[in-house]
């Protein structure tokens, strides 16, 4: 089975507070985009006696650690099959660029394994086996536009208005979310206004949606990398509305309803050193 997983850039972010278990409390507005990994699942012989995992690009550990390991694990627990499986990824979502590339791996391969051996296990069923993989995965289980909240297991689907160009500038440096949440503690959170974010979004009102956006992440994130918040400058001196950081870092996007404005700055910014990636939103 094919599948594409999904990358996910965050138009707001808000950390509400930290748990007794360390978890962090958010409120989030996630845009999928079109972006993807490929996810190649195939079946292996049953001699196998254990989940093979390959990639295309060598920096992505392929042992248990791997979420797309953890989410057939976490499958097979529910449902006790004793079938393995080949799972080649082929990496277009960065790393280590809060684009939830991980987590929408996982997700795809959660999908495979339901639909090739038939187990029939609901959307609500997968997304709860997909939040002992990873927060991100319910939401790229269901992969559209939504309010998330909590740790990412409350969600709510929104209607957005347009499609927008999506434009993502991610410095060479990567982030570790852990890294990242443990720092944001000692920062003050920022003015956002998530209700601000989706009205905008529902209406098409780019204005209504670049005052109530914001991160409350970016800060840490570009004080352990400042290349964020320069990345972020220039976007902003490139005349784009609607920019801000996606997830905990370290990747920077804009969006914009002109596809030639994106294309020209795309076209200025992938002759430096950043890697540089023109995507459109999904509704």
């Amino acid at each position: 089975m094919n599948l594409k997983a999904h990358a996910k850039i965050n138009l707001s972010l808000r950390v509400l507070g930290k748990k007794d278990n360390g978890y962090h409390d958010l409120e989030m507005v996630n845009l999928p985009v079109e972006l993807h990994d490929a996810i190649d699942c195939t079946f292996l012989p049953y001699s196998s006696n254990d989940t093979f995992i390959t990639c295309n690009d060598l920096r992505l550990h392929a042992g248990r650690a791997n979420l797309c390991h953890k989410a057939v694990d976490a499958m097979r627990q529910v449902y006790g099959f004793t079938k393995n499986f080949r799972i080649d990824i082929y990496k277009e979502i960065p790393f280590s660029a809060g684009l939830g590339g991980g987590s929408s791996d996982a997700a795809a391969t959660l999908i495979a394994v339901n639909k090739m051996l038939k187990l029939g296990a609901t959307l609500d069923q997968l997304k709860e086996i997909g939040l002992k993989v990873g927060s991100d995965v319910p939401f790229f289980l269901e992969n559209r536009p939504c309010i998330v909240r909590g740790i990412g297991e409350k969600l709510e689907p929104i209607t957005v208005k347009d499609q927008y160009e999506c434009l993502i500038v991610k410095p060479k440096d990567g982030l570790s979310t852990e890294t990242v949440y443990k720092t944001c503690d000692s920062f003050d959170r920022l003015p956002i206004d998530t209700q601000g974010v989706v009205e905008g979004l529902r209406n098409g009102d780019e204005e209504r949606i670049a005052n109530s956006l914001g991160n409350d992440l970016m800060p840490p994130a570009a004080s352990l990398v400042p290349e964020v918040k320069k990345v972020y400058e220039i976007l902003k001196a490139q005349g784009f509305l609607i920019a801000s950081m996606s997830g905990s870092g370290t990747s920077v996007f804009a969006l914009t309803k002109s596809a030639k404005k994106a294309k020209e700055v795309y076209h200025k910014l992938e002759k430096t050193d950043y890697t540089v990636i023109l995507t459109r939103t999904l509704r």
